[in-house]
């Protein structure tokens, strides 16, 4: 079995080598990196499973970059700052990131917070990598919504597993509380505001009229239902 590759973003060479001893410790492979600019470049050979991204960095704006790697990359992304404002880590949220992890931390929560992230991938029904519904066509092999026309817009990974979410349970009421455990990461206020942003984003994307949205209803005070007819390939 091939090991997950975890690529690391940090401009502090001590948080670099500490993660990578404990990841690379734990069976997994690292690539290190100080800079965005080395970091950017190796990406276009190389497809991690989990980038791990400090805000920090000397050469880019990091939520910037966040913001791109959940566009652009099937990686799962988690930030590793010393920022720890409620309003830091819902913004990191909000721009597509999976985790938000505070320095200082223990490298041994790291590698379980990693592990708790790519399980969650692994076990989940295996329903295809193409699902239909309503002249949408949701590819998540290459995390892309097509419509009728073969116009493509891209979706991010936290937005695809919000979207994978409604999709694998149509016509079913799906509660908070339900998408924590099913999605991961701490309930409360942070989640809660990573939800609603990645759910108003997939209306936008689907075209939805945010007044009226005809797919995704919000059942105020119980959650939300997925109305779509939806045929998984």
């Amino acid at each position: 079995m091939t090991q997950p590759l975890v690529t690391i973003l940090d401009d502090e060479p001590a948080i670099r080598s500490m993660l990578a001893d404990a990841l690379e410790e734990a069976g997994f492979q690292t690539m290190a990196f100080g800079r965005a600019t080395e970091f950017e470049a190796a990406l276009r050979s190389t497809t991690p499973d989990v980038c791990l991204v400090d805000l920090s960095l000397p050469d880019r704006d990091g939520l910037t970059l966040v913001h791109r790697l959940a566009l652009e990359q099937g990686a799962a992304v988690i930030i590793i700052s010393g920022r720890a404002e409620v309003q830091d880590k819902i913004t990191g949220l909000e721009l597509g990131a999976d985790d938000y992890i505070i320095k200082p931390f223990d490298p041994a929560e790291v590698v379980a917070r990693i592990r708790a992230r790519l399980r969650r991938d692994s076990t989940a029904p295996q329903t295809g990598e193409t699902a239909r519904f309503n002249g949408w066509t949701a590819h998540f092999d290459r995390y892309v919504l097509e419509d009728e026309t073969g116009t493509e817009t891209p979706f991010s990974h936290a937005e695809g597993e919000v979207l994978r979410l409604f999709l694998e349970r149509p016509k079913r009421l799906i509660s908070r509380n339900a998408m924590q455990e099913a999605l991961g990461g701490a309930a409360g206020e942070s989640f809660d505001r990573a939800m609603d942003v990645r759910i108003s984003r997939l209306r936008t994307k689907l075209r939805e009229d945010p007044k009226n949205p005809r797919l995704i209803k919000t059942i105020y005070g119980a959650g939300y239902i997925f109305l779509g007819d939806v045929n998984w390939t």
